[in-house]
């Protein structure tokens, strides 16, 4: 029986966006983000009553914009606030920084401890840097200091500028080694790189990853969580939507529609059982963000 034929359970969405757009965004990025799914124009506009309508009651949601100068999205973190403010019960702010701009590591302060975000989210390949240089340590030790989790985008990109050789989730593995005590989520299961992604969150405790923005490709989510499955990680790896790109039902419905596609093959299938684990699992917890 799912869990939710059992009555009303919690899922927590540790990845969805606010921003205003287009206003946030550079016209090269607008334009580039025709790229992020293939044959489909994605509309990136953030409406919460629609984020709302398409997410169960229970469902409790970690939100934050995002700054990346390289690649031209500059997300104040007041507007998350503010966004944040609209529904407190439901909803859980996190801050972003682009540690190649100057005043960094002020506005991540500010974000903190005047905003009350509660938590710090990364674009290396969007801005332009990776997140194990050593510029990067003091952010990883207020992280470690104020027991803020990060989450940070792992994978390719629609985004010309964006280099891709700063996003392979390789590059967690040293600083989960420098600062083990930091909660750090691997963002779309580092998607193509899955492999790295599995890899290095069997290795480090308080690593793990999302699935969010992937249910469209089912394919490449059915080999990405048999990666997932057959490592023994299945406990690594938390739900995600990653709206506006999707909703969460459509997430839901994508996940537990992948086991059709194996119909009439010998493939293996992936346990319905701990699928519907990953769905409800406390990540608020997990993140000490309750």
């Amino acid at each position: 029986m799912r869990p939710e034929a059992r009555g009303a359970i919690m899922i927590v969405d540790v990845h969805s966006h606010a921003w205003q757009y287009p206003d946030h965004f550079s016209e090269e990025f607008r334009l580039q983000a025709r790229r992020a799914r293939a044959g489909v124009e994605v509309d990136l506009t953030v409406h919460y009553e629609e984020y709302r309508d398409q997410a169960t009651d229970e469902t409790k949601t970690i939100v934050f914009g995002g700054k990346a100068k390289l690649s031209g999205l500059w997300v104040d973190d007041r507007y998350v606030a503010r966004y944040v403010e609209s529904d407190p019960g439901h909803l859980i702010g996190f801050l972003s920084v682009d540690p190649t701009q100057e005043g960094w590591d002020r506005e991540m302060r500010e974000g903190h401890l005047e905003l009350g975000l509660r938590g710090m989210k990364l674009l290396p390949m969007y801005a332009g840097f990776r997140p194990d240089a050593e510029p990067l340590n003091p952010f990883w030790e207020y992280a470690e200091s104020h027991n803020l989790p990060v989450l940070l985008h792992t994978g390719t990109t629609f985004i010309s500028r964006a280099p891709l050789d700063v996003t392979f989730p390789r590059w967690l593995d040293p600083v989960a080694m420098r600062f083990p005590d930091v909660k750090v989520i691997l963002a779309h299961l580092g998607h193509p790189y899955e492999h790295e992604c599995v890899a290095v969150i069997r290795k480090h405790p308080n690593l793990y990853s999302d699935i969010s923005g992937l249910h469209y490709r089912p394919l490449q989510l059915y080999h990405s969580l048999m990666l997932v499955q057959e490592y023994g990680v299945w406990d690594k790896i938390l739900f995600g939507s990653d709206y506006p790109f999707t909703t969460v039902k459509a997430t839901l419905d994508g996940l537990r529609q992948l086991n059709t596609m194996l119909e009439g093959t010998s493939f293996p299938r992936l346990d319905e059982e701990e699928m519907e684990a990953m769905i409800h699992r406390d990540s608020l917890m997990i993140l000490g963000l309750e």
